[in-house]
């Protein structure tokens, strides 16, 4: 794989310097990935360091970072964190790009087991990009009672999709105040873990949303988790039907396919996983 060496120096220890990275892409929502085989994670799995690294300007900068490892035959663990060193159960673009960084690197062979804290996930490559398969939705409320909509909001809804996800219907994504109202939604009361909160709208082309991320505490380009819920809520409002293609903020579109076995639905979630480059953690000044 071929990359591109970064120099990183006056906030990390001395134990990190040289510490392959590698830095990822799943449609603009970036991560900073690290593989067991390059050394024992040790200081790099702690609040401060993560911060550290994750924060733009001073650090490598990105959304998350995420930490893999080969976990049986064929099953590989992955642990992620939100860019404020809070860790999570659930990534959809991390998990994405975990698949395909697994495979590139042969830590598992197609088609493998992508463990996570929200339960073993089934990866694979198709139509030459990373899909996953997320266990069943928890929990889905149509129109979620406890939280008041506000003016130029159609519909609000929640979905349990391994992180907690709102949902908002808009006529438009050009002039809501996302990151106010992401914010008041995310430490909504009624929210016993608050949640990610996302804004979806109808375009001549299809579906555009877009997301305020917790522990981010702001917009990404994109949120594969988000997507999940979106589309599962748009099937619940008869606004789409099995398989939705939600284009990002990045651009880049996310597919989710929800498949009804009993009483349940099953998400899978097909879309970028690209490398960007590799580095390592360089001397300190």
């Amino acid at each position: 794989m071929d990359g591109l060496a970064s120099s990183l120096g006056g906030v990390y220890p001395k134990s990190l310097m040289g510490r392959r990275f590698y830095k990822m892409s799943g449609s603009g929502n970036d991560f900073i990935v690290f593989v067991s085989s390059d050394g024992p994670f040790g200081e790099l799995e702690t609040v401060s360091q993560i911060s550290a690294m994750c924060a733009r300007g001073t650090g490598i900068g990105a959304d998350g970072a995420v930490f893999i490892e080969p976990a049986g035959k064929n099953v590989v663990a992955m642990r992620y964190y939100n860019a404020d060193g809070s860790r999570a159960t659930l990534c959809g673009n991390a998990s994405l790009c975990s698949t395909r960084l697994s495979l590139e690197l042969g830590l598992a062979s197609e088609d493998f087991t992508l463990r996570t804290d929200a339960g073993d996930l089934p990866a694979r490559i198709r139509e030459g990009l990373p899909e996953i398969d997320l266990e069943p939705i928890q929990e889905i409320d149509s129109d979620a009672p406890k939280l008041t909509k506000q003016a130029g909001e159609d519909r609000i809804g929640f979905a349990l999709v391994g992180v907690p996800h709102v949902v908002i219907l808009v006529p438009d994504l050009e002039t809501i105040a996302l990151q106010q109202r992401g914010s008041e939604l995310r430490r909504d009361p009624s929210l016993r873990d608050g949640a990610n909160v996302n804004f979806v709208t109808k375009t001549p082309s299809g579906w555009a949303y877009r997301t305020y991320e917790r522990g981010v505490e702001g917009e990404t380009l994109a949120c594969g988790s988000g997507a999940v819920a979106t589309a599962v809520l748009l099937g619940r409002w008869g606004q789409s039907g099995e398989t939705t293609v939600l284009q990002t903020r990045s651009g880049r579109s996310l597919t989710v396919r929800l498949t009804k076995y009993q009483d349940r639905v099953i998400p899978t979630l097909r879309g970028e996983g690209r490398l960007v480059f590799e580095g390592e953690i360089g001397e300190l000044a």
